[in-house]
């Protein structure tokens, strides 16, 4: 019984960790995106590590396949399994942070592909450390699958792998798109609301200063407040989130005007991608105006979508003679049409029919 729950953690674990692992390396510029969140000030107050955040993006997807093949093939099994639990622990912790403090609402764990609120995610990882443990303590049962020297070519072949592949998806797309945004996608119709969408449900807080001290009220005690209360503040209180669009705080606005709706009735609609132009690719940069001529002469209505400041705009515009407009769209959601800073969004009537890096305008169909 102790061999079969053994064997049964080892394919149970490495399993999981390769699925996570190449969900997360075909698009480690996501996972990246995931972890500035939590190196940022609000969150574990890290911010030096948030300029090497895809280096330690791409390492860690990369060590999870590679261990999680590893476990399964049974190559270096002390080595395998106290690195797993090295990664769970760190990500059980993560996971627990981001939980009990509410500080960041996806662990980012299985990409888009798979959303998991965050105490689902500090479940997950509690299951995964429960199942490492199991392994840790009987890892006397975990034998090698084939001779040492075809284990370590395996492991070799599997990194070589993962290393080429984290290349191409730098360098070009996900090989598998599972954002909002993918190709195909209707911006208006996923921004929509359905019919039967359960609303959201909002407490109002009142804030009143009683005796000296201040004092929270629902709307329902505001009867109650005694008399002289001096009034300091009302917040909203979530208490349901509701049904939320997979497509939000998506706007297209310049000079405070917002031009969504405009733009996404144009039949011909080419966007410009860059969410901070202060550190976008300069050999991208190049490519733009002479694309947006080419644009134009078919058809095209081409616009860049930034969340840069106008200051940022204009020193652009002037070093790459852009002859195209800039409009503000949050820089979260840039981030999440499209991962390479610029890439190309063509639309037809607010439908998706193609994206690509910039390394990849020879591809695009105009």
């Amino acid at each position: 019984m102790k061999n079969i729950i053994t064997q049964f953690s080892r394919i149970f674990v490495g399993i999981l960790f390769i699925i996570s692992g190449l969900i997360k390396l075909n698009d480690p510029i996501g996972f990246a995106f995931k972890l500035e969140e939590y190196f940022s000030q609000p969150v574990l107050n890290l911010p030096f590590l948030e300029p090497l955040a895809l280096a330690i993006a791409v390492i860690m997807v990369i060590l999870e396949v590679v261990l999680g093949i590893m476990l399964l093939i049974g190559f270096k099994q002390k080595l395998t399994i106290w690195s797993l639990l090295l990664m769970i622990v760190f990500f059980t912790f993560l996971t627990f942070y981001s939980a009990y403090f509410n500080k960041v609402t996806d662990c980012g764990c299985f990409g888009d592909a798979l959303k998991l609120t965050p105490w689902e995610s500090f479940t997950k990882d509690i299951v995964l450390l429960f199942f490492i443990l199991i392994l840790v303590i009987n890892i006397k049962l975990i034998k090698p699958l084939f001779k040492n020297n075809v284990n370590a070519i395996l492991t070799g072949i599997t990194l070589v792998l993962c290393i080429f592949m984290a290349y191409w998806v730098l360098n070009h797309l996900p090989l598998k798109d599972f954002r909002a945004y993918k190709v195909g996608t209707n911006i208006e119709e996923g921004m929509a609301f359905p019919p039967d969408a359960e609303p959201a449900v909002i407490e109002m807080i009142f804030v009143y200063k009683v005796n000296g001290v201040d004092t929270e009220f629902t709307d329902k005690e505001l009867m109650s407040i005694p008399p002289g209360a001096q009034f300091v503040d009302r917040k909203d209180k979530i208490i349901s989130l509701g049904y939320v669009p997979p497509i939000h705080d998506f706007t297209m606005e310049k000079e405070d005007v917002d031009f969504t709706s405009t733009f996404l009735a144009e039949p011909k609609l080419m966007l410009f991608i860059s969410y901070n132009l202060e550190i976008a690719d300069e050999a991208g940069l190049q490519k733009l105006e002479a694309l947006h001529q080419a644009a134009v002469k078919k058809g095209y209505k081409v616009i860049g979508m930034t969340a840069s400041s106008q200051q940022e705009i204009a020193k652009v515009k002037a070093k790459y003679n852009f002859t195209f407009e800039y409009y503000f769209t949050d820089a979260t959601t840039l981030k999440t049409i499209e991962r390479a800073n610029p890439s190309i969004v063509t639309l037809e009537k607010g439908t998706i029919t193609q994206k690509v890096h910039y390394n990849d305008i020879d591809k695009l169909k105009l």
